[in-house]
Formats: C-alpha cells, sequence, structure tokens
C-alpha cells in the first residue's frame, strides 16, 4: 500500500547545453530553416499556450475534456483495475488527477522532461490523494522511454498521453512512439487524445487566432532563441503563418521575414530574404479509422474510442497484447 512519504522524483535526462546551442543553429542554417518545437515552451511560452486553450477558436483543450467529462466512467471500465497511470507530458499534472476519481489509480507517474516542473503539482496531488503513489520521472520520451520497474511495482501499466500531441510527430515517428509504448505497456495500455481531420476554416482558426495570441507564441520561440544561443532576432520582423496542407493533412507554423534580414549568433548567422520562412511546427490530423489502424499497427489490440458530436477530436483505449 501506498506509504505516507513525499513524492519521489526520478531525473533521467539531463540538457546538454552546447548539444542543444549547436542543434539549434544547425536547424536556423540548414536549407529550410526550423526551430524545434520544445523551444516554444520557456516560462512565458508555457503561459502563452495556456492562454491560447481559453480561445474561442482553440477547440482542441474543452472539446477533449467534454470527452473525459461525458465517457470517462466508461474509459475507466474499459481500462479495469489495479492501474500505474503514466502521465506522458504531465505538465501541471491537472488532466491526469481530473480523472483519479473515476479511475482510482494505485500509483502515479507523472513523466516531463524536467521534474523541476512537476514538483508543486505533485506534491498538490499527494496531498489530495493520499492512497496513490505518486512519484516524477524527468525525461525526453520523445526520443526513449524507460519507466523504472520500481515505480510501476505490480501494477499494470496505464500510459496517459492526452491534447493530440501525438500531432507533433510525422506519421513514422508517431509509430516508433507507439511502438516504444507497446513494448512498455503490457498487460495495460494507452489512453490517448487525438485531433481529427475537421473542415480547413476551423482548423486554420485554431492556430491563427484574432487575437494574435498564437502568432505572440510563435514568435516568443525566438526570444527564447536569443537567450539560448545569443541569436539578435527581432520578433517584430517576422510575421505569423499558419496553414493546413491538405496532402499532408497537418497544421503547418512559420515565421515568415517581412523584409531581407540578417540574422547573427556566435560564429555564424544568415540572411532571411523577405518572405523566407521558418518553421516552427506540425501538428498533425488523423481520421479516426487511420489512427486506429496505426495504433494495431504499434502492436496494440483494436482501440475503442469516444468522440465528441461533431466528431472533432477523439480518445483511444488501446490495450497491449
Amino acid at each position: 500500500m501506498p506509504d505516507s512519504k513525499s513524492p519521489r522524483f526520478i531525473q533521467t535526462w539531463f540538457a546538454d547545453a552546447d548539444a542543444e546551442r549547436a542543434s539549434a543553429r544547425a536547424a536556423l542554417a540548414a536549407p529550410q530553416a526550423s526551430v524545434a518545437p520544445k523551444f516554444f515552451y520557456d516560462r512565458l511560452g508555457s503561459r502563452l499556450f495556456e492562454a491560447i486553450t481559453e480561445l474561442d477558436e482553440y477547440y482542441p483543450t474543452r472539446t477533449e475534456a467534454a470527452i473525459f467529462a461525458e465517457h470517462g466512467a466508461a474509459m475507466a471500465e474499459a481500462i479495469g483495475a489495479r492501474m500505474a497511470l503514466v502521465d506522458l507530458g504531465a505538465g501541471n499534472c491537472a488532466k491526469a488527477a481530473s480523472l483519479f476519481p473515476l479511475f482510482e489509480p494505485r500509483r502515479y507517474i507523472a513523466v516531463d522532461i524536467s521534474v523541476e516542473f512537476l514538483r508543486d503539482a505533485l506534491r498538490q496531488i499527494h496531498r489530495e490523494h493520499p492512497q496513490v503513489q505518486v512519484a516524477g520521472l524527468g525525461q525526453d520520451f520523445s526520443t526513449g522511454l524507460q519507466i523504472p520497474a520500481e515505480l510501476l511495482g505490480d501494477d499494470r501499466p496505464v500510459f496517459f498521453y492526452p491534447g493530440s500531441s501525438i500531432g507533433n510527430f510525422t506519421r513514422a515517428e508517431a509509430l516508433a512512439f507507439l511502438r516504444r509504448v507497446r513494448e512498455r505497456a503490457g498487460g495495460g495500455g494507452l489512453l490517448i487524445g487525438v485531433d481529427l481531420v475537421k473542415p480547413r476554416a476551423v482548423l486554420e482558426a485554431a492556430y491563427d487566432d484574432a487575437l494574435g495570441v498564437t502568432a505572440a507564441f510563435n514568435r516568443n520561440a525566438l526570444v527564447h532563441l536569443n537567450r539560448l544561443i545569443g541569436s539578435d532576432f527581432a520578433p517584430r520582423r517576422w510575421r505569423h503563418v499558419a496553414f493546413y496542407d491538405d496532402a499532408k493533412s497537418r497544421i503547418e507554423m512559420h515565421l515568415e521575414a517581412s523584409e531581407a534580414i540578417e540574422v547573427t549568433w556566435p560564429g555564424g548567422g544568415r540572411r532571411f530574404a523577405a518572405g523566407e520562412r521558418i518553421h516552427t511546427e506540425n501538428s498533425c490530423k488523423y481520421a479516426a479509422d487511420d489512427f486506429a489502424a496505426l495504433l494495431i499497427e504499434a502492436g496494440f489490440e483494436p482501440p475503442r474510442r469516444w468522440t465528441d458530436a461533431n466528431e472533432w477530436f477523439a480518445v483511444f483505449w488501446a490495450a497491449a497484447r
């Protein structure tokens, strides 16, 4: 049974600052300049994203929450008891914690790139749910996924990946990620939120809102880069661009130079022509049957799914074979 000790924290991933700077500079210097989406999330970027989720245009967060509210009991029944809930990209842990009354996990493992962000949230969860054994795991699960056996105990591992973050991967990357989860989910499975294909106007408005919050979020990545690599980007000279690519079934976000711009950083730099773009994010959208097929290809059982009335978003439960 869980004890009264404070939450346990384990850090298995540590940033290599020199390698991170070198990688960021190389991406900017490539023929198609790009910025890794992780650079959105400094302190200000995280707050801007929270603001985005409150916008009228941004349907995913509230639509997924409504699905959990309506179908959470059915999900709990499908998943079963004696679970260790492994929350991938846990952030403030709020989504997982809202499901505790229905799911009744025996263990909760919050996984994020750094445990520091998790500490306050996990202490709160520990106070409110003393019957749950709580742990924080600092890990970059996008490239590797290792859950220490002692954190799972003899409970069934149920991986939780809400918010359609799977859309940031290409299909090949998504398949590789799902296979990694499947390898570690024996006896349990995966509960995952997935954004579905829908009208272009709805998608593009969600990533280019009228208030310009998403534009500020996108440009803030340049501010973060300036601190990280010593570059001299002037965010006001870059225009936010977001559009839906039908052929690739994804939203693309870019920053477009409003004029010819010279950007420098220690040891290098680049001249951007007017209209030249820096690719900052992809967000893939799936047909529900296609994502179900992807889960099966990754080695899961045929999944169950729950959607909203408009079928704009789906939550899948896929048991591990």
